[in-house]
C-alpha cells in the first residue's frame, strides 16, 4: 500500500480520498466500530453505547504489545496505544422523567439474534444502568449496548441547502434489542412511531425518558460541535472535489447574543440592520460604517496601524461605537476572545464573517443535516469509490520500523499479520505515552443538551442559532452555543439539540454549568402545565472533556520515523479550516506533484477505449443544481445567489 491511516477523522478522511483520487492504493483501518472518530456523530443510543465503551476503555490495564515475535534483527517496533485518552470527565444528567418500561425500545427495531448475545441481563441492566440521576455521574454507570453509527445520506443526492422534513432516513441502527441496518425513505411523520404504543398517552408537551429511548433514531449527536463558513475551505473544497453530492446541508438562520441576562438576535445584513428594532438609527449608520470599513481595511492602514498591540476589544473602545455596538461586534460577528485576540485578528474575523455573508442565507453558516459526522463520511465515501480499502474494528498494535534507514517500513495488526507501506498517516490518539512524553495537550470542554424549547422562542420553531456567551471570570473562555431544531435531523420533533463548546480551564462540567443555569431550567413535572414559564426546560445533558491536539508541532513527537505523519484531533475553533489546511499540508508531503482532491472525471466524458486522456468535470457539472421543487430557503450549494451585504 502507498498510504495507511489509522482512524477515520474528518484530516485522515480527506487526505485519503486525495490519494485515493491520485490513484494511490489506500488502506484506511481504525479500532473503533464506527466511521469519524471523535468527529463521528450517534443516535441517542448509539451514544450511550460510546459512554459504555469509553467506561471500559477506562479499565483497560496497559498491556505490553505482542508483536515482538514479527520484529526482525534489523527492526524495532514503534509500539501504539490500547487506550484512548482524548475522552475525560464524562458526567451525565437526566431531568426527564424517568418511566422507562422493559418493553420500551427504539422505533423500528428488530429482534436480536440470540447467538450474538453475551448476557442474558443485558436488556435489563441497560434499561436500569442508562437512567442516572441529576447528582450521579457517569462513573457509576453501565450501559449494555453495542455501538452505533449515524445515518449516511444517499450517494446520488446533491449537497445542497435543503429542507429536512422531506429528507429521507436512512442508517446503521443498533440499540439494546436488535443491531441492524435500517432504512426509512419518502417523506414519514416524526410524530408517528414506528411501534405501537400501549401505555397511557402522555399529557401534552410532556417528553419522558422513555420517549427519548424510543425516538432515539431522530437523534444524530455530534461529539465535536463546528458550523461551514459559507467561504470557508471546507465548502470550497467539497465543491472542487464534488463530494458535495454525498451530504446536504441547512443554513444557520440566527445569530444570538446574551446581554444583561437576556437573549436577544443579532443584525447581521444591511438589510437587518437597517430593519433592526433594537438600535437606534443613530447606531444603525456608525455599524455600517465600521462593518464597511472592516471589509477593506488593508486598504486603509492608517486607520488601525497604531492599535495593533492592543487587543481588538480595547480597539474597539477607540471607534465610535456604542457599548452596544461593541459587544454585538465582538461576540456575535467576530467572535473573537475578548482578552487574547489582537487588532489585526479582530478585523480579519469581522471581514472573514461579512465575506460569507448572503452567499446560501442571511448568515455566514451552514450546518450538514444529519450531523458533523456526515463529513468524514463524505470524504471516505469518495476514497471508496476510486479504490480505498476501510476496515473498521481492526487495530494496529505497532509501527515496524528499519534500524538503518529510520523508515517505517509496515505495520503488525491486531492478528500479527504485517502490512507493509510507503507513508503512514496516524491520529495523534494512538501514539503511546513514550512517544508523546513532551507533548503538552489542550483541552475542550463539551456538552450535549437535550430541551424542550428555544432559546429564543419565535413563530418558527425551525431555528437553527448560534450564540456565544462571554467569559465572566479571568482565565476563562468565551462558550459557544449550537442549537439545532428537528429540521437538521440531529432531534426529535418537539425538542432541541444544544452544543456547549470552550477552552477547558476545569473540567467540562465546571466551565458550562454556570452558563447552562443562565439559559435553561431543569425539567419539572411541577412545572409542566405552565406554559408561561421564560427559559427552555433541560431533558437530558451530557457533560465531557475532550483532547485538543491542533497545532502540536512534529517534534514533540519522539522518534518518529520522516514517513510517518502525525493528524491532529478537532481543535476548539467554530470551522473546519483547520482540518482542511492540515489535511492538505500532509498531502502535499506525501504527493507533492498531484492536484489535491480535483473534481472527478465527467461520467460522460470518460473514453472507454483505452484513450487516457479522461477531461475533468467543469465546475458547472460538477456542482449540483438545486432541484426545482426546493423550497424557497434551499439553495444549491454550487450556485449560490449572492446577496448585498
Amino acid at each position: 500500500f502507498i498510504d495507511q491511516l489509522p482512524s477515520l477523522g474528518l484530516p485522515e478522511s480527506i487526505i485519503a480520498a486525495a490519494c485515493s483520487r491520485s490513484g494511490q492504493r489506500v488502506l484506511h483501518v481504525d479500532s473503533r466500530s464506527y466511521y469519524g472518530g471523535n468527529w463521528a456523530s450517534f443516535s441517542f443510543s448509539g451514544l450511550l453505547s460510546w459512554l459504555k465503551e469509553y467506561q471500559e476503555n477506562n479499565d483497560i490495564v496497559s498491556e505490553s504489545p505482542t508483536c515482538q515475535k514479527q520484529i526482525l534483527e534489523n527492526e524495532e517496533a514503534i509500539a501504539l496505544s490500547r487506550k484512548d485518552k482524548t475522552i475525560q470527565h464524562v458526567e451525565v444528567l437526566c431531568y426527564a422523567s424517568q418511566d422507562l418500561h422493559e418493553d420500551v425500545e427504539e422505533a423500528g427495531a428488530l429482534q436480536k439474534n440470540h447467538a450474538s448475545v453475551t448476557s442474558a441481563h443485558s436488556t435489563e441492566a441497560a434499561d436500569s444502568a442508562c437512567l442516572p440521576t441529576k447528582d450521579e455521574s457517569l462513573s457509576t454507570m453501565s450501559c449494555e449496548m453495542p455501538a452505533e453509527q449515524t445515518p449516511s445520506s444517499d450517494p446520488e443526492s446533491a449537497l445542497e441547502v435543503n429542507d429536512a422534513e422531506a429528507t429521507g432516513e436512512k442508517e446503521n441502527y443498533c440499540d439494546n434489542k436488535s443491531c441492524v441496518s435500517s432504512t426509512s425513505g419518502g417523506k414519514t411523520s416524526e410524530n408517528v412511531p414506528v411501534t405501537e404504543d400501549t401505555t397511557e398517552q402522555p399529557k401534552k408537551n410532556r417528553i419522558t425518558y422513555s420517549k427519548i429511548i424510543k425516538e432515539g433514531r431522530r437523534f444524530n449527536i455530534d461529539l465535536v460541535s463546528k458550523l461551514l463558513y459559507s467561504r470557508g475551505l471546507l465548502i470550497d473544497l467539497l465543491i472542487k472535489s464534488n463530494v458535495s453530492r454525498y451530504a446536504e446541508f441547512k443554513n444557520v438562520t440566527r445569530i444570538l447574543a446574551f446581554r444583561e441576562g437576556r437573549v436577544e438576535q443579532v443584525p447581521c445584513s444591511r438589510a437587518d440592520v437597517f430593519n433592526s428594532r433594537q438600535l437606534t438609527m443613530v447606531e444603525k449608520r456608525m455599524l455600517m460604517k465600521f462593518l464597511t470599513f472592516c471589509m477593506e481595511f488593508e486598504e486603509h492602514p492608517d486607520e488601525y496601524k497604531a492599535y495593533e498591540e492592543i487587543t481588538f476589544s480595547e480597539y474597539l473602545k477607540t471607534q465610535k461605537l456604542t457599548p452596544n455596538l461593541q459587544y454585538f461586534v465582538l461576540h456575535s460577528i467576530a467572535m473573537t476572545p475578548e482578552t487574547s485576540s489582537s487588532t489585526i485578528d479582530g478585523l480579519k474575523a469581522t471581514k472573514n464573517f461579512l465575506h460569507c455573508l448572503g452567499r446560501y442565507g442571511n448568515t455566514p453558516f451552514l450546518f450538514p443535516l444529519y450531523g458533523q459526522g456526515e463529513l468524514p463520511q463524505c470524504f471516505c465515501r469518495m476514497c471508496a469509490v476510486f479504490g480505498g480499502i476501510y476496515c473498521l474494528r481492526h487495530s494496529v498494535q505497532c509501527l515496524v520500523v528499519d534500524k538503518e534507514s529510520r523508515r517505517c517500513k509496515a505495520i503488525i495488526d491486531q492478528f500479527g499479520q504485517r502490512i507493509i507501506s510507503k507513508h503512514f498517516l496516524v491520529e495523534d490518539s494512538y501514539f503511546s505515552e513514550n512517544t508523546c512524553s513532551r507533548v503538552q495537550y489542550r483541552q475542550i470542554s463539551r456538552a450535549v443538551l437535550i430541551t424542550d424549547r428555544s432559546v429564543l422562542k419565535t413563530d418558527s420553531d425551525q431555528q437553527t442559532s448560534i450564540l456565544t456567551v462571554p467569559a465572566e471570570e479571568p482565565g476563562t473562555s468565551a462558550v459557544r452555543v449550537i442549537e439545532l431544531c428537528s429540521s437538521t435531523m440531529t432531534c426529535m420533533k418537539g425538542t432541541y439539540l444544544v452544543h456547549l463548546t470552550c477552552a477547558s480551564s476545569k473540567t467540562a462540567r465546571e466551565d458550562l454549568e454556570p452558563v447552562v443555569q443562565k439559559l435553561f431550567i431543569p425539567y419539572t413535572e411541577m412545572e409542566i402545565e405552565n406554559e408561561e414559564f421564560e427559559k427552555p426546560r433541560l431533558l437530558w445533558v451530557l457533560y465531557f472533556n475532550m483532547r485538543d491536539s491542533s497545532d502540536i508541532s512534529r517534534n514533540c513527537y519522539n522518534d518518529l520515523p520522516s514517513n510517518v505523519y502525525v493528524c491532529s484531533g478537532p481543535d476548539c475553533g467554530l470551522g473546519n479550516d483547520n482540518a482542511v489546511k492540515q489535511a492538505e499540508t500532509l498531502f502535499q508531503k506525501i504527493c507533492p506533484n498531484e492536484d489535491f482532491c480535483p473534481p472527478p472525471p465527467n461520467p460522460e466524458d470518460i473514453v472507454l477505449d483505452g484513450d487516457s486522456l479522461q477531461p475533468e468535470a467543469s465546475e458547472s457539472s460538477a456542482i449540483p443544481e438545486a432541484n426545482s421543487e426546493t423550497p424557497k430557503e434551499s439553495t444549491s450549494l454550487g450556485k449560490p445567489e449572492e446577496s448585498p451585504e
